[in-house]
């Protein structure tokens, strides 16, 4: 999504101080590095999906954190990888376009490893996209997980990637210098208005969030090639007497193989991830949940453009040349 294109106007200006900040922050690099959980920490919700599995993250997620001076729109971009299906291009296009949009990039790394070439290939990639003035911050993220010495080693080897304006250690799980990290964002963010009511969290649809809740419990659950053919599309989201929120779910997969997976033995899988997904959304929604969760098979969806159109990943467009 153009997250510009659903900005609306300003509001509150005549409550806001003379020298409130607003503005864009895209949080990019390679997969799993933790820009999800940074995210969720910021905020103090559960927005963003979190796993281990590589592609946790395939469209950007708009994350709003609202204080007396200061809007940071934040967004969770894909991880920066080598496509190989179309679905793969659909998520680097979101985040080429992320950056086109962003006042500031928070680069997020893992220094408890040292740089690998997806590490290098994210930096190139910030390096070919974002414009030669916009200020970008490396976030050594994890730095709870190493050793002084070898932290040291691998914040060097990571700050000689690029033109960083600074580099910080951080651990999104800790809380290691995250509020430390987040008064650095800000403080480099322009001057401006609010671009979204003060109590808003996000831009995203409930279907949508509803939809990625669930497929965060698949991704938990499943192993090896079943994650990465999972989508999930919600066909029914709405309120019951009693104060319940009915949710109906399409799983879908690429193999007959992997529905049986995801079904398991007796829908033994498919109780374990019901149970913990509507778990989860209960949390994010405040309110009893009655989940109906079915699996489906789309043969190869992720290179199929007709499939991909219908489960929410629209193909990329067109970009002209920088």
């Amino acid at each position: 999504m153009d997250e510009r294109a659903y900005q609306q106007e300003p509001f509150g200006e005549e409550e806001l101080p003379p020298n409130h900040r607003s503005g864009f922050v895209a949080m990019v690099g390679k997969p799993n590095v933790g820009k999800s959980t940074l995210l969720n920490a910021w905020l103090g919700v559960k927005l963003a999906p979190v796993s281990p599995k590589p592609q946790t993250t395939r469209t950007p997620i708009l994350g709003i954190l609202t204080r007396a001076d200061v809007q940071v729109i934040f967004v969770d971009t894909p991880g920066i990888h080598k496509p190989r299906t179309l679905l793969g291009e659909y998520m680097l296009d979101k985040a080429q376009r992320a950056i086109d949009d962003a006042d500031l990039i928070l680069f997020i790394v893992d220094v408890s490893r040292p740089p690998d070439d997806e590490d290098r290939q994210a930096a190139q990639f910030l390096a070919q996209e974002a414009p030669a003035t916009m200020p970008i911050l490396l976030a050594l993220n994890k730095a709870d997980a190493v050793s002084e010495g070898e932290r040291e080693a691998h914040r060097a080897a990571y700050e000689a990637l690029g033109a960083f304006q600074e580099s910080m250690y951080v651990s999104a799980l800790t809380g290691l210098n995250r509020e430390e990290l987040l008064q650095r964002i800000i403080a480099l963010l322009p001057k401006g208005p609010r671009f979204f009511p003060a109590d808003q969290l996000t831009d995203a649809q409930e279907r949508f969030v509803a939809a990625e809740l669930i497929r965060e419990q698949v991704l938990h659950f499943l192993e090896q090639e079943v994650p990465h053919a999972v989508a999930v599309v919600v066909q029914e989201f709405k309120e019951r007497p009693n104060d319940v929120l009915y949710i109906a779910a399409n799983i879908f997969v690429e193999k007959d193989s992997q529905k049986g997976i995801v079904i398991g033995h007796g829908g033994s899988m498919l109780k374990r991830i019901g149970q913990a997904a509507r778990q989860s959304l209960e949390e994010f929604f405040g309110t009893r949940v009655y989940l109906d969760l079915w699996v489906k098979v789309r043969k190869n969806w992720r290179r199929n453009e007709r499939y991909l159109r219908q489960l929410g990943y629209p193909p990329p467009r067109k970009r002209t040349a920088r």
